[in-house]
């Protein structure tokens, strides 16, 4: 098994087990335009040339600075969001996705400087809620109601990283 950092020939890949695993479903386009503009953030788990995982990941600019400077600072840092991470289903208990997660993570926060990372997971993903939440140490910041096009709800989480003052 290898973990490395995606490449555009890896897309179509990358497409197919998001197809296989996922109700969201994203456009090639999408896929190109994560790979083309932070190259550094999206990476695959492959085994004999077959993508069986994947992690697609993006950078969001700083939101514009608010009138006060309380706790809502941090939301004025450059930040990492993970778009979407998929692992096949035969391939799920072997820890590929924390790996992913990882990798992905250090690249935002040595490269990018990232002051944290957000996701959204469905609130029924209790797999997910757990890789997340209890072994990489994410915190719920809030629920987004019907976020999903099927209606369900969302865990926003964050990850704020250490290199942080």
């Amino acid at each position: 098994m290898n973990i490395r950092q995606a490449r555009v020939e890896d897309l179509p890949g990358m497409q197919a087990c998001n197809l296989h695993n996922l109700p969201e479903n994203y456009t090639m386009k999408y896929y190109l335009y994560h790979a083309l503009t932070w190259p550094s953030l999206s990476y695959v788990a492959e085994e004999n040339g077959r993508i069986v995982g994947y992690i697609l990941a993006k950078m969001s600019a700083p939101e514009e600075p608010e009138e006060h400077d309380g706790p809502e600072k941090i939301e004025q840092l450059p930040h990492g969001h993970v778009t979407s991470i998929s692992v096949l289903r035969s391939y799920r208990r072997l820890g590929l996705a924390k790996k992913l997660m990882l990798q992905s993570q250090e690249a935002m926060s040595t490269i990018y400087h990232a002051a944290y990372v957000s996701l959204h997971v469905r609130k029924s993903n209790r797999a997910a809620l757990n890789l997340y939440r209890d072994t990489l140490g994410f915190t719920v910041k809030s629920i987004e109601e019907k976020y999903y096009a099927d209606g369900e709800d969302a865990y926003a989480m964050q990850l704020t990283f250490n290199n942080q003052p």
